[in-house]
């Protein structure tokens, strides 16, 4: 679930930034801000990934 969610967040900050490039100016500076926030939980949702991943360290094996 969160694997596909982060999947999503990354085609959306890559379709927005195709469009911030061919975007008239005035409405540049509200896409950037979507992106910007699109970037944040795409960030926030891969540490989340990335933490599920590892193990916690009181149950390692010594």
């Amino acid at each position: 679930m969160i694997a596909k969610e982060l999947y999503h967040l990354q085609q959306e900050v890559e379709r927005l930034e195709g469009q911030i490039k061919s975007a008239p100016p005035h409405e540049r500076e509200a896409m950037a801000d979507r992106l910007r926030r699109l970037k944040a939980e795409r960030d926030r949702m891969r540490k989340a990934l990335d933490g599920a991943k590892v193990p916690p360290p009181f149950r390692q094996p010594l």
